[in-house]
């Protein structure tokens, strides 16, 4: 069931038919608990801020591969009030963060639930959001410097 939920973030586009592109600006998505790659967990509330840049990526997809790097650079330029938060949506394989390195803190995801409550329907996919929860800005697929430089704004 998880691996079906997988390859379908991976594969199915935006706007494919009869599904609608989500998450959308203005949706409002829940706090979530997690893990991270050191097994800490971690709280990721929107209550009362600051803003959040979620970064959803699958070790297994190409195109995500080809953003890390963007990020990377998104991540070291962004303002020291912006939490970044990449959420990984599969089980990497070993030595995949030796192999392919990684700026900004990495969560697992926390499961089916969080997928659906967030809309999930493509990876990668950037999300900007606000206090209270409120989605700011979405980006999806690769993106470019300036778009990424919008996304991870003051």
């Amino acid at each position: 069931m998880i691996l079906a939920l997988l390859v379908a973030l991976a594969t199915v586009p935006l706007g494919a038919a009869g599904e609608s592109p989500s998450p959308a600006r203005g949706d409002v998505v829940p706090a979530f608990d997690a893990t991270g790659l050191d097994g800490r967990a971690v709280r990721v509330d929107y209550a009362h801020g600051p803003t959040t840049v979620l970064l959803f990526f699958l070790s297994s997809c190409p195109t995500c591969h080809k953003m890390l790097p963007e990020w990377n650079r998104a991540y070291d330029r962004r303002p020291k009030t912006l939490r970044v938060y990449g959420i990984l949506l599969d089980q990497e394989p070993p030595g995949f963060f030796m192999a392919t390195p990684v700026s900004f803190p990495v969560l697992r995801s926390p499961g089916g639930d969080f997928t659906r409550a967030y809309k999930l329907s493509r990876v990668p996919l950037t999300l900007r959001i606000g206090p209270g929860g409120r989605v700011e800005d979405v980006g999806s697929g690769y993106l470019d410097a300036m778009r990424l430089g919008e996304l991870f704004s003051p």
